[in-house]
C-alpha cells in the first residue's frame, strides 16, 4: 500500500477524556489529584523507608522499593497530563508527546510485570529454601534481577514504538481515550496497520497471560510447599505471599482484559485505564504496608525521625508533609 506524503499533517491528538459533561470533570478532578498524591506520598515513603531503615534492608524490601518507584513512574507517565486535562476544554497532546508518553507506560509496565516475577522467585526461595535464602539471594543476585528488570521493558517499549514512530498520522486525529492508549493510536494511521496491531496484542496480552500463567503456577508451588511445612513462620510467610498474589492479580488483570479483549467496549476501555495508571499504583503501597508489621513500624520510625528535624521545629511545609503522611497511613 502505498504511503501518503503528508507525514506531518497531523501535529496532536485529541483526546476525548471520560466525560463532556462540566461538573463530572470537576469531581474526577478533585478526585484523581487527590489520588495521585496518595500515590506519590505512598510510594514515595515506602521508598525513602527501605533506604533509611536498616530492619528493611533485606532482597524483599529490596524488591518492594523499586516495586513502589515503578508505580511511582508508570503513574506518572500518563496520569498528571490526564488531571490537567480534566481542566480544559480541548484536551489535545503533541505527536511527539503522545508517543513520549505511550513509550515509558510501556517502559515501566513492562519493567513492572518482570519485577513482579523477581518478586515471586525472591519469596519461593524464602519459603521453599529458607536455609539457603541469604545465599542464594545475594546483592549480585538482586541487582542483576533489578537490571534484568529495566532491559525488560526497554525491549517491551521499544519492540513497539520502533515501529509506531514511523507510521504516517494524516487522517482523523481522536482518541476517545483518557492518555494515549498503544492500539487506539495505532488505528489511526494512514496505512494498513493489521500486522502492528497483531503485534502490540501479542507483545503485551500473550506476554502479561504468560508471565501471569507463570506466576500462578509458582505461588501454588509456594502454598502447597507451606500447608506440608507447616511451622510458626507459615504465618508471616502467607501473610507476605498473599500481600504478592493480591498485587500481581491487580496489575495483570487489567493488562491482560485490555491486550486479549481489545476494542470490544470504549467505556470498559477507559474504566481499566484509570485503573491501571491509577488505582492500581495507590493500592499497592496500601496492601503492602496493611499486611507488614515490619513496614508499618518502619514508617512509624520515619514519621517520628521527620517530628524531630531541627530539633522539633519544622517547617510549614515538613508539618503539611508530616500531616499527610499521618492521614495516609
Amino acid at each position: 500500500m502505498d504511503v501518503p506524503n503528508n507525514r506531518s499533517s497531523v501535529s496532536e491528538f485529541i483526546l476525548l477524556g471520560l466525560s463532556t459533561s462540566r461538573e463530572i470533570q470537576i469531581f474526577f478532578f478533585a478526585v484523581f489529584f487527590l489520588v495521585y498524591v496518595a500515590i506519590i506520598v505512598g510510594n514515595l515513603l515506602i521508598v525513602i523507608s527501605v533506604i533509611v531503615d536498616t530492619h528493611l534492608h533485606s532482597p524483599m524490601y529490596f524488591f518492594l522499593a523499586n516495586l513502589s518507584f515503578f508505580d511511582l513512574c508508570l503513574s506518572s507517565a500518563a496520569t498528571p497530563k490526564m488531571i490537567a486535562d480534566l481542566l480544559r476544554k480541548r484536551k489535545t497532546i503533541s505527536l511527539w508527546g503522545c508517543m513520549a508518553q505511550m513509550f515509558f507506560t510501556h517502559f515501566f509496565g513492562g519493567g513492572e510485570m518482570s519485577l513482579l516475577i523477581a518478586m515471586a522467585i525472591d519469596r519461593y526461595v524464602a519459603i521453599c529454601k529458607p536455609l539457603q535464602y541469604q545465599t542464594i539471594m545475594n546483592r549480585r543476585v538482586l541487582i542483576g534481577f533489578l537490571l534484568l528488570s529495566w532491559a525488560i521493558g526497554s525491549i517491551h517499549t521499544t519492540s513497539q514504538m520502533v515501529f509506531t514512530v514511523g507510521l504516517p498520522f494524516c487522517g482523523p486525529n481522536v482518541v476517545d481515550s483518557i492518555f494515549c492508549d498503544l492500539p487506539l493510536v495505532i488505528k489511526l494511521a494512514c496505512t494498513e496497520t493489521y500486522i502492528l496491531e497483531l503485534l502490540v496484542i501479542a507483545n503485551s496480552g500473550l506476554l502479561s497471560l504468560i508471565c501471569f500463567i507463570l506466576l500462578l503456577i509458582s505461588y501454588i508451588v509456594m502454598l502447597v510447599t507451606i500447608w506440608q511445612h507447616s511451622s510458626s513462620a507459615s504465618s508471616k510467610a502467607v501473610s507476605t505471599l498473599s500481600a504478592h498474589i493480591t498485587v500481581v492479580t491487580l496489575f495483570f488483570g487489567p493488562a491482560i482484559f485490555i491486550y486479549v479483549f481489545p476494542f470490544k467496549s470504549y467505556s470498559v476501555d477507559k474504566f481499566l485505564s484509570v485503573f491501571y495508571s491509577i488505582i492500581t499504583p495507590l493500592l499497592n503501597p496500601i496492601i503492602y504496608t496493611l499486611r507488614n508489621q515490619e513496614m508499618k513500624a518502619a514508617i512509624k520510625r520515619l514519621i517520628l525521625m521527620a517530628q524531630y528535624v531541627k530539633m522539633g521545629k519544622l517547617s510549614k511545609i515538613a508539618h503539611y508533609t508530616v500531616f499527610i503522611i499521618n492521614f495516609y497511613f
